[in-house]
């Protein structure tokens, strides 16, 4: 199937962002690396911070259906392992878009979907900042998330994730499922 010019210039912004930040890209880096025009940039995105927009909707929409499946739902031992599942999954699929908005929306840049991003992740720290968890649960849940996220976004950065993902994911798995529902629990 060939890759349409929206869909090549959503895929080259992608990589431009996660390796020069949004501030340190411009609209004319991303038309050069994908050898269009500036003109055709805008044709298909009104503006940088729409493009940055459309890069970042398919993490944002999936970490939407993973919240959608854990907010206001008792979190179990099952559920915490589903979710641990759906959060590496998340994660391999999506590890430049998380490398955005978790090292970015910080950054001062002015762009309005980093208040979408932080609000997503905020969403993530209330499920997991219950009452009824305890300050050591607490702490697994944060090591375990952003842990789990700092390493593949690095690793990825600096070439240096293992081999074959498939390893990784099942990695992942067992760490983060050690760390979020260990057996010693409940």
């Amino acid at each position: 199937m060939a890759t349409t010019t929206r869909e090549q210039l959503l895929r080259v912004a992608l990589d431009e962002f996660t390796r020069a930040g949004y501030a340190g890209t411009s609209l004319q880096r991303i038309a050069d690396a994908t050898g269009t025009s500036k003109a055709s940039v805008l044709y298909h995105f009104a503006s940088k911070e729409v493009l940055l927009a459309a890069v970042l909707e398919p993490a944002c929409l999936a970490i939407e259906e993973i919240l959608r499946g854990l907010e206001g739902r008792p979190f179990t031992r099952e559920r915490r392992e589903a979710f641990v599942v759906e959060f590496v999954d998340f994660l391999l699929a999506h590890r430049q878009a998380v490398h955005i908005f978790v090292n970015q929306s910080n950054s001062g840049v002015d762009a309005p979907v980093f208040e979408r991003t932080d609000a997503l992740v905020a969403r993530i720290a209330d499920v997991f900042d219950r009452e009824e968890y305890s300050v050591e649960t607490r702490i697994r849940f944060g090591i375990a998330l952003a842990g789990s996220a700092y390493m593949l976004v690095q690793g990825d950065m600096h070439e240096q994730l293992p081999q074959p993902l498939p390893t990784m994911r099942a990695a992942l798995i067992t760490v983060m499922t050690e760390l979020l529902a260990p057996v010693d629990q409940e």
